[in-house]
């Protein structure tokens, strides 16, 4: 959806800015949604400057449109990656069929569509997929990838719609900041909160009532009666903080909350600083994120994929724009903990 003027944002969420394009007589409304659509106009200085007012700050409501199976995957511990949205920018989307455009992993048409909402930690931790930044992505042939075309110029491929998208950083696991939701669209034009992420149980608390109930039924794997479900450590990246050079395990509640994790309220203190913690490595001059490994074989997930990477290592694309694949770990090279800190 797009604001069309600065006295449109004078009310607006600061967390969430709103997209601005200049309009005037010889540029219409139209004429800017044809640009988005455009891989011509990639580089085109005026669709930069418009892709620029849609920022996320710490704290922005950012989604993820998932299928039955994601959900069913983030209820046992996967964590945000990938292709995601501003929640203001979707928030007029509420059917499956519209919705269905922003899912990533290619599965068929559903009669609920589900979603990951949580806030942004910081704003490194995403970036645009338009210009130098995830160049390969639109070069990719179709036979080698899911979900819609990514086009470059920064906006999702759509009819209608301006809708600016964003790729995790590196399409890197981000950490579960407290109190992300698990959401379902029945196509009702309600919402439904299906679960809350509790950190410091490490697990998910179901917040849909009985009338809700059956929006659970087609989720593989998920019992629509359990009331709390914790998590594997199934993600790869992990928050910690410090205090006076202590390192702890750390919680996210943004915009301002950064503490240590802890079951009793009286030891979540307030630390000094924050990073994120994950592994990386490179595999075939390859970079990638080490998302699993044991003593034979690493889990590995492409940060800048193109052709010539997923050729060179045989990944397989799981989502749109995540490329995946096995290495033998004894064939990893400068394989090392990254540490990525946040300004507080």
């Amino acid at each position: 959806m797009t604001v069309t003027g600065a006295e449109a944002a004078i009310d607006s969420d600061p967390l969430e800015p709103p997209l601005l394009a200049p309009l005037r007589r010889d540029l219409s409304w139209a004429q800017v949604q044809a640009m988005t659509q455009s891989v011509g106009h990639q580089h085109d200085p005026l669709l930069q400057r418009i892709r620029a007012t849609a920022a996320v700050q710490r704290g922005t409501r950012m989604v993820k449109v998932l299928s039955a199976a994601q959900l069913a995957g983030h209820l046992a511990g996967w964590l945000p990656y990938g292709f995601c949205y501003r929640a203001c920018d979707i928030a007029h989307l509420r059917s499956p069929a519209e919705l269905a455009l922003l899912r990533t992993d290619g599965s068929g048409a559903e009669p609920v569509a589900y979603a990951l909402r949580w806030r942004a930690t910081d704003r490194s931790d995403f970036e645009i997929p338009m210009g130098a930044t995830q160049a390969g992505l639109p070069a990719l042939p179709a036979h080698s990838r899911l979900g819609a075309m990514v086009l470059g110029t920064g906006f999702t491929p759509s009819t209608d719609d301006l809708i600016p998208e964003f790729v995790t950083a590196g399409f890197a696991d981000l950490p579960m900041p407290a109190n992300a939701q698990l959401l379902a669209y029945p196509g009702t034009g309600d919402e439904v909160v299906l679960y809350t992420y509790q950190p410091e149980q490490h697990g998910w608390l179901r917040l849909a009532g009985p009338r809700w109930r059956h929006l659970l039924e087609g989720v593989p794997g998920v019992s629509p009666d359990r009331e709390y479900l914790p998590c594997t450590d199934a993600g790869a990246a992990r928050l910690i903080g410090r205090i006076n050079d202590q390192e702890y395990p750390a919680v996210a509640d943004p915009p301002e909350e950064f503490r240590v994790r802890a079951l009793t309220r009286a030891a979540r203190y307030t630390v000094d600083s924050l990073s994120r913690r994950t592994e990386h490595a490179h595999w075939r001059a390859v970079p990638a994120w080490v998302l699993q490994r044991d003593d034979s074989w690493s889990r590995l997930r492409l940060t800048h994929p193109d052709a010539d990477a997923v050729a060179a290592v045989g990944a397989r694309c799981y989502e749109r724009g995540v490329y995946e694949v096995w290495a033998p770990t004894r064939e990893l090279v400068d394989h090392h903990i990254a540490e990525l800190p946040y300004q507080l």
